[in-house]
């Protein structure tokens, strides 16, 4: 592992020394084995790997020929970075999609379908629910009829006072009477939930 490490390292060291080529085409030869391991690397795929190159080398030729040669190389290792990203970038989309949508590998198996982590309540989380929601349903029904009204009305279906006032045929003051007298109340049947 050293020795292919070292020898990684002398290589790339190699290249800083290297002139500036004579042609475009003795660039790309220089430079194409570095930019494969690079690819490779960062890919991890030898395949996609040759597709970042190959792409790098011909928008390089393709937009960047007329330039003078000293510009040649931080140019072919920017559209490279830049080649790898996109790659990486797709990947990731593209798993996430078959991972939603569920899909085919490369073999013709059905991939398994992503399911979203269930971000809702655990077991205690729903039992304190249950057990919270069965003390105040009981609660509720120890309230006299008109504070059951008003609290319903104005807390539950959120109805303002002059609704509420209406729906209960009584005046707005009874209203916010009936209300405050609910709240108090269940503040004081519900006091161990606080």
């Amino acid at each position: 592992m050293n020795t292919a490490v070292s020898a990684l390292d002398t290589d790339l060291l190699a290249a800083d020394v290297r002139a500036t080529p004579a042609s475009m085409n003795a660039f790309l030869a220089q430079v194409e084995r570095r930019a494969f391991r690079m690819a490779e690397l960062n890919l991890g795929h030898r395949e996609d790997a040759l597709d970042a190159v190959q792409d790098a080398m011909l928008r390089l030729v393709k937009h960047y020929s007329d330039k003078p040669a000293q510009e040649w190389t931080p140019l072919f290792w920017g559209i490279l970075r830049r080649r790898i990203v996109d790659l990486q970038r797709r990947r990731k989309v593209r798993s996430i999609m078959v991972g939603w949508l569920g899909g085919r590998d490369d073999d013709g198996e059905d991939l398994p379908a992503w399911e979203p982590a269930d971000t809702g309540p655990g077991p205690l989380e729903r039992l304190n629910d249950a057990q919270s929601y069965a003390d105040m349903a009981a609660a509720v029904k120890l309230l006299p009829q008109r504070q059951r009204e008003a609290f319903m009305l104005r807390v539950l279906e959120g109805l303002d006072v002059a609704e509420t006032a209406q729906a209960m045929g009584c005046s707005e003051g009874s209203v916010k009477t009936h209300l405050s007298r609910a709240l108090q109340r269940l503040r004081d049947l519900l006091e161990e939930w606080r």
